[in-house]
């Protein structure tokens, strides 16, 4: 059985068929969804999502780098932690936290901030983070560098480095990377990174509706698409399909604390 860490299987993509890509998800042996939130406006449907589908669906908090904006940041933070730390729900991790430099590098001083507050947080409750970094490992591996103990552990979603970025992240200690659709881009170069890394450091994702897998790019992701990125994965290790479910999935089971 395959765990999708990573899906935003709660968005505005999915209205017309959620529960029908929910069972798709079971027929392809997907039987775990993660949902990382993104701000104050996905936090509803998250929680209805995981609601109608215990057990299947498990809820993440914190807010995306792209919606760490000057007017509103410091409010959306603000009811992110409330959430965390006042609700009732259990949430399996803080995130999708980080740092988002391809659309603006303005926010680059706030988005710091913000990271290394809800990085705090996932501290302080005992909780894994969830990391966005796209255009900005550098940035992203300062940050943690300052926060980094025995008590800081996650995912760098949506891995898309190099050996060099891949070793920092193993380096850290408590990381593991997460691999989506762009292992399987023909000319992605990621391949060649992975044949190098064991799979005891990864897990498997999907960022659904995005980067969905070849033959569907360009197209909606969708979690039931996930078994495309393990086949691509059980490829590259020259190891059959079993092992890579039976290992990334008890990867993420750990690092969320997963049943």
């Amino acid at each position: 059985m395959l765990i999708d860490t990573h899906s935003h299987l709660y968005a505005s993509q999915f209205d017309e068929d959620r529960e029908d890509e929910l069972n798709r998800c079971l027929s392809n042996g997907i039987e775990k969804v993660l949902l990382p939130n993104i701000d104050s406006e996905s936090i509803q449907s998250m929680h209805d999502l995981v609601d109608s589908n215990p057990g299947v669906c498990y809820p993440m908090m914190g807010v995306h780098p792209c919606s760490i904006q000057p007017e509103t940041w410091k409010e959306e933070l603000a009811l992110a932690k409330k959430h965390l730390f006042e609700g009732a729900r259990n949430y399996i991790a803080v995130g999708e936290i980080g740092i988002d430099l391809y659309w603006d590098k303005s926010t680059l001083e706030i988005q710091q901030q913000a990271f290394g507050e809800q990085i705090q947080w996932a501290k302080e409750k005992n909780l894994p983070v969830v990391i966005h970094a796209r255009d900005s490992f550098e940035e992203i591996f300062e940050v943690v560098d300052q926060y980094n103990d025995e008590r800081l552990r996650g995912v760098f979603h949506c891995f898309t480095g190099g050996i060099e970025e891949a070793t920092r992240i193993m380096d850290f200690g408590g990381f593991l990377m997460g691999l989506g659709g762009v292992l399987t881009f023909k000319n992605g170069g990621l391949d060649k990174t992975v044949a190098h890394i064991e799979l005891k450091h990864f897990v498997l994702e999907t960022d659904a509706p995005y980067l969905a897998p070849t033959p569907h790019r360009g197209k909606r992701n969708q979690s039931s698409y996930l078994n495309l990125v393990a086949l691509k994965l059980a490829d590259i290790k020259g190891c059959s399909l079993p092992e890579v479910a039976e290992i990334t999935s008890s990867n993420a089971k750990v690092m969320f604390g997963l049943s």
